[in-house]
């Protein structure tokens, strides 16, 4: 998939069947909708295209208004998004800067400028919800008209539901926010995952005899934090299980080198010999948040820390024991 920050680069194709939004964690139902793009696509001999947004519109009133509260809680990064952008076979994907310029353009000149002069639409397909423009003034019905006057083609996809759930970025967050893993990954279609370089941190994990794999989650407001049990991928023929912190580290200094970010800390239950102590740093890993196991806690010390730390590795391994016995249970 080809990658362009705005559309004004030569490389971007002269025309294209387009979808428009934020995607935040790719799930099911918008897999879904990029599936029949793609087919669409094919059927006019263009290239499928997704317009995506970064900030997502409604971090940047959120930041406009300083009113924080507004902004959404974060899925996926743009990393992510655009991995499970690729995984559903769009050719190209535009990532538009969303800013006062945007958010200020008339639904009229977004049509025009963006959509035909700038990505060549031929197709445009959007959600039952969608609306553009400056104070979201644009509705399925405009850009219709537009479409039937402008010669191009304009679809509208009904929401996608699962167990009569209407699948969501919302619905997701709501599962997300209240640790209900599986339902995450029913809506998904795949377990909720971070991945990332992993980074360099203060080291105090090994000082207290738990390595940790450390990932920056880039926005300051994931949509799950706490304690899980994980798979981690990258390092290895197969996923590792492990234990993972996803947030802020109550108990960590904030002047710390990592203090203020949030971050994803992996403990790997069994660590890799042929990494050593240093081997993992600079790689690209992914790992599955598949269970948690608590919220995060505020520890009056290390040696309090330490032996939480331990406490977790123990649930983690009777969550994985579990999870082999009814895998063995099912296969017979």
């Amino acid at each position: 998939m080809q990658i362009f920050r705005g559309f004004h680069h030569p490389g971007i194709a002269p025309a294209c069947a387009l979808t428009i939004g934020n995607f935040d964690g790719v799930h099911r139902g918008h897999q879904a909708m990029l599936a029949l793009l793609n087919n669409e696509a094919r059927h006019r001999g263009v290239p499928s295209c997704v317009l995506t947004f970064e900030p997502h519109p409604r971090d940047y009133f959120a930041a406009a208004l300083r009113k924080p509260e507004l902004a959404p809680a974060r899925i996926a990064t743009l990393r992510d998004k655009l991995a499970e952008l690729a995984a559903c076979g769009v050719d190209q994907c535009v990532v538009l800067p969303f800013d006062a310029r945007l958010s200020s353009q008339s639904p009229g000149a977004f049509i025009e400028q963006v959509l035909v002069q700038g990505l060549g639409a031929r197709y445009v397909l959007v959600g039952d919800d969608f609306r553009f423009g400056s104070r979201r003034a644009g509705d399925y019905a405009m850009l219709d008209a537009a479409g039937a006057a402008g010669g191009f083609d304009v679809a509208r996809m009904n929401s996608y539901e699962v167990h009569k759930l209407r699948v969501s970025s919302s619905a997701v967050r709501e599962a997300l926010a209240r640790g209900d893993m599986d339902g995450a990954a029913a809506l998904l279609g795949r377990p909720y995952s971070i991945s990332g370089h992993v980074v360099h941190g203060r080291k105090l994990g090994r000082e207290l005899g738990f390595r940790t794999l450390n990932l920056r989650f880039s926005h300051w407001k994931p949509a799950a934090s706490g304690i899980f049990a994980v798979h981690v991928h990258g390092l290895s023929d197969g996923p590792l299980e492990g234990v993972a912190n996803l947030g802020i580290r109550p108990s960590i200094d904030p002047e710390d080198i990592n203090g203020g970010r949030v971050l994803l800390e992996t403990f790997c239950l069994d660590w890799p010999a042929h990494l050593g102590a240093e081997g993992a740093y600079g790689k690209i890993i992914r790992v599955d948040l598949l269970h948690k196991l608590h919220d995060e806690l505020k520890y009056a010390g290390l040696d309090q820390l330490k032996a939480g730390i331990a406490r977790d590795c123990e649930e983690a391994r009777a969550f994985f024991a579990a999870t082999r016995r009814q895998t063995t249970r099912d296969r017979i």
